[in-house]
This record gives structure tokens, C-alpha cells and sequence, in this order.
């Protein structure tokens, strides 16, 4: 089933996919981005060269920075900002979107300082309305060149997640279903802290050993936490969970675990937030996460030593040090 009209917020790597996928299955998508340069250039380049290079865009996706005219008639949002810029856009946004109107977020990270998840922060800028998670093992790049892809849809409202299913699925993008909005949200949050470690680990030329303990302990302490936040643990070993983490820590296009092997090189978080201007979400998740476990007593030593990396100057290699010289202990408490 075709919709009317889809808008997107925010037209980086994942935006920009949506608006080729939702276009290739016979939707009417418009693309917003916030600066007026940023959409001529689309629309002159036919691509975005910025953060989805070489994919041709489709003539008939419509690119806008006008907010009332991306919304106009608009049967479903798809709100994809980085969390940082994500109540700021909808702010802006509230002024001209219909009550009422359902939105899916495709985006994986929390707000820093509130620890809020995207969903929260769509319901406290936008007021009750439908809102779904569209989550899973679902690299932009892939996406957006048609190449096999499945993923989850989570939220209470089900005829909501029964249209994102019927809205996207196709035979190269798959889509099921998950009642568990948080453990399918934290999930795609977490698992970008666990990129940036993995990346450190190849930063320092650790093998594949070093890897998978640290993407299976790094499963743990992402079920911990989502536990502790009142997810569900199955979730963690589903598409969100382990599905998402393996592709976001072995990828070439997974940008968490690029900015970790530039950490573990020997790079400051400085100067590599300075010499690109793609988002790493993992790096202000992790310090959000780090505060609210030490809050609700979460054992994540993991994302503790990478809290200390990023942001208190200790070295890849002191805290891995740290991390293996820890008390023995059982595999399962």
C-alpha cells in the first residue's frame, strides 16, 4: 500500500536511505534537511555527497527545508536527526504538524544529559500521538543500494507497527515485529557504545579473540541495562540486540566503530569530532549511559573504561589492562 505523502527529518546517511527505499516501493517522500545550501546541493548533485556518496537520488524525491511545506499533507514522520538535535528539530517541527500524526524513529542514541530515548523525547515535544521504533542490523549504505536487510518495528500502538511493516517491507527489506519498545530502542542505543570499543580494538591490532569477548561481554551489559530499565532481556539477543551489534562492529561502514579504531590509533575525541562531520552516537550515549548505570548500581565495566578513555584521558591500553586484571567471576550471576 502506497501512501499519499512520508516525511523525513533529517537527511543524513539513514534519512537519505529511507527516502530511497520508501521511493523505490512507490511512496511520495519528501527529504528535510534544517540548512537551505545543504538541500540545493542535493537536489544539484543528485546524491548526497556528504554523507551517502555515490548513490543516485531518485528525481521524484522532493527536498526541502521549509518545515510546513515538508509536513503538508503527511501521512506518517519519520523522524531521523541525531539524538543530540533531535528535540531542537521537533520544537520546530510542533508548530505545523498536525496532532495526531504518527512517527517512526529510526534513530539509535538517548539524550545526554535527560537519558531520554528518541520515542520519549517525540511524545514530550509533540504530544501523544502514534510513535514506533524502526531498529535493527541496518547500515545506510546497504540499505539504500537495495542489498538484503531485516529489521524490527516496536511501540504499544499496533496499527501503527502494522503499517510500518505493510510501508516498508520488500523483497530486499524485511521487517517484523517486537512489543518491546525499550529493550528495541536501548538496543540501538547501546550497541554504538560497544562499536566505539570494538573500533578501539582494532585500533590497537587486538585479533579476533580480544573481539568477540568483547562483543559477548558487551551483550551482557547491554541486557543488564536494558533490564534494569524494565526491557526485556530476550530482546538483546534479537536483531536489535545482537543483530545490530555484530554489523555495527565488524562493518566498514559502521562510523561508532571507525571512530574507535581512530581512538585506539592514538587519536583525541577532539580532533576527530573536529575532522569529520558525521555522528558518532555511541560517544555522548556512552557518557549518559556510564551516569544513569552508576545510578541504578548497572555492573558495565565495558562502558565505564570507554567513559574513561573518551572523556578522562586514560589510555586504550591502561584501561584494557584494567578490564582483563579484574577479579575472576562466573560467566552467568
Amino acid at each position: 500500500m502506497a501512501l499519499d505523502q512520508i516525511t523525513i527529518l533529517g537527511a543524513g546517511g539513514m534519512g537519505t536511505a529511507m527516502a530511497v527505499l520508501l521511493d523505490r516501493s512507490g511512496h511520495r517522500v519528501r527529504l528535510w534537511a534544517r540548512r537551505p545550501e545543504f538541500v540545493e546541493q542535493l537536489a544539484r548533485a543528485g546524491q548526497n555527497e556528504r554523507y551517502l556518496p555515490g548513490i543516485p537520488l531518485p528525481g521524484t524525491i522532493r527536498f526541502t527545508s521549509d518545515l510546513e511545506e515538508a509536513l503538508q499533507g503527511s501521512h506518517l514522520v519519520i523522524a531521523s536527526v541525531p539524538s543530540a538535535f533531535l528535540r531542537q528539530t521537533l520544537k520546530l517541527a510542533s508548530a505545523v504538524l498536525p496532532p495526531g500524526l504518527p512517527v517512526v524513529s529510526v534513530i539509535k542514541g538517548i539524550e545526554q544529559r535527560s537519558f531520554a530515548r528518541p520515542s520519549q523525547i517525540i511524545l514530550e515535544e509533540l504530544g501523544e500521538r502514534p510513535v514506533s521504533i524502526l531498529s535493527g542490523p541496518s547500515h545506510a549504505e546497504e540499505i539504500a543500494r537495495g542489498l538484503p536487510t531485516s529489521v524490527v518495528v516496536a511501540g504499544t500502538d499496533g496499527p501503527l507497527n502494522r503499517l510500518v511493516r505493510d510501508t516498508f517491507n520488500t523483497d530486499r527489506f524485511r521487517v517484523y515485529s517486537n512489543p518491546d519498545a525499550i529493550g528495541v530502542e536501548l538496543g540501538g542505543a547501546l550497541k554504538n557504545v560497544i562499536g566505539v570499543a570494538a573500533g578501539i580494538c582494532d585500533g590497537l591490532g587486538f585479533g579476533d579473540n580480544a573481539k568477540a569477548g568483547l562483543l559477548t561481554r558487551g551483550l551482557a551489559e547491554m541486557t543488564r541495562f536494558g533490564s534494569a530499565m524494565g526491557a526485556r532481556p530476550a530482546t538483546f539477543l534479537g536483531l536489535a540486540g545482537v543483530g545490530d551489534l555484530i554489523t555495527t562492529c565488524y562493518s566498514p561502514f559502521g562510523r561508532n566503530r571507525a571512530f574507535g579504531e581512530r581512538v585506539g590509533r592514538g587519536e583525541t575525541l577532539a580532533e576527530i569530532q573536529a575532522s569529520s562531520p558525521k555522528v558518532a552516537e555511541g560517544v555522548p550515549t556512552c557518557l549518559g549511559v556510564s551516569e544513569l548505570a552508576r545510578e541504578r548500581s548497572v555492573d558495565m565495566p565495558i562502558t565505564t573504561a570507554l567513559r574513561q578513555i573518551l572523556f578522562e584521558g586514560k589510555s586504550p591500553g591502561e584501561a584494557v589492562s584494567d578490564l582483563m586484571d579484574r577479579e575472576p567471576k562466573d560467566e552467568w550471576p
